[in-house]
């Protein structure tokens, strides 16, 4: 089981680029897909899920070919979207049970089955007869990911699932997605670096329609190892900092600021040094794409 994407290009009315010719492939497991608004994650997402028609190249999953054969994928893919709407006056097993009926389960019994066993996937059953309007954030989050369940898929696609969360909702969140990964294929497009770092062995960044980077978070935080610096400094220093060094985030502390930096060698004499994230690493691939935007 894997995505093969093969020079994946998908032009909008007005010539407005959302991919450049994408090539990927994506294994098992929790894949993160991470970028900014507007770097084509969506855009990905929706041609896998046989919902956009790709202007150029090829995407498969399982060797099933997303423009020749939309049925044989979407018995397999589970799909939450960015924004998705329920209606609140129904309860939580009205809506799968609606839902379940576009998917063409007919029969009740499998129909009780099935919404029965993704409401406990996800912590749900309990509030099986509770109305959608009642639910918080997190858990209409997770009545997402119950739906995109119903068919028991090979492939899950969730768009942004923490977004707007509070830290507890998207700590279970994160931890539900890594827990189903199991025997199936997460793709989890976020432009928030953490829920990449937490759960995902293997990511992708896009920037502006164009693959950056793709392979382990092992790789690629190999480089900068032995490279990240911390810097204590008092506020009125911070413009100064920023101005001399390669700075991948700013922290209050309890006495000043702590700069994070990217150099070859100790930069300051407070500096110390410290192990390399996501988040440094993120910050230079997007830093290195803008710098070589600018020379040429």
């Amino acid at each position: 089981m894997k995505i093969e994407i093969r020079g994946l290009r998908k032009v909008y009315a007005g010539g407005v680029v959302g991919l450049k010719g994408l090539d990927l492939t994506i294994p098992p497991g929790v894949f993160g897909l991470l970028g900014p608004n507007g770097s084509g994650k969506t855009t990905l997402m929706r041609i896998l899920a046989t919902l956009l028609e790709p202007s150029a190249g090829e995407a498969s999953i399982d060797g099933h070919d997303v423009r020749r054969d939309k049925a044989g994928i979407r018995k397999m893919l589970g799909y939450m979207p960015q924004e998705f709407g329920f209606y609140p006056s129904l309860t939580a097993y009205e809506t799968l049970d609606y839902f379940a009926l576009l998917c063409h389960m007919n029969d009740p019994k499998e129909r009780r089955d099935r919404i029965g066993e993704s409401l406990e996937r996800v912590n749900l059953g309990q509030y099986a007869g509770r109305r959608v309007s009642t639910f918080s954030g997190g858990m209409k989050q997770r009545l997402g990911i119950a739906q995109a369940l119903l068919n028991h898929p090979s492939v899950l696609i969730v768009d942004e699932p923490t977004s707007g969360l509070d830290p507890e909702e998207r700590i279970r969140l994160r931890n539900l997605l890594a827990e189903l990964a199991s025997g199936r294929i997460v793709i989890l497009s976020t432009h928030i670096v953490s829920d990449v770092e937490v759960t995902a062995e293997r990511l992708a960044i896009l920037h502006m329609g164009e693959l950056r980077y793709s392979g382990t978070l092992k790789d690629l935080l190999g480089p900068l190892e032995g490279r990240t610096w911390i810097i204590d400094v008092e506020e009125e220093e911070l413009s100064g900092v920023r101005d001399e060094f390669f700075v991948t985030g700013v922290f209050r502390s309890a006495t000043g600021m702590q700069v994070r930096v990217l150099a070859d060698e100790m930069p300051h004499p407070r500096g110390y040094g410290t192990a390399p994230t996501l988040d440094d690493a993120y910050v230079a691939t997007m830093k290195e794409e803008a710098g070589a935007s600018a020379a040429a």
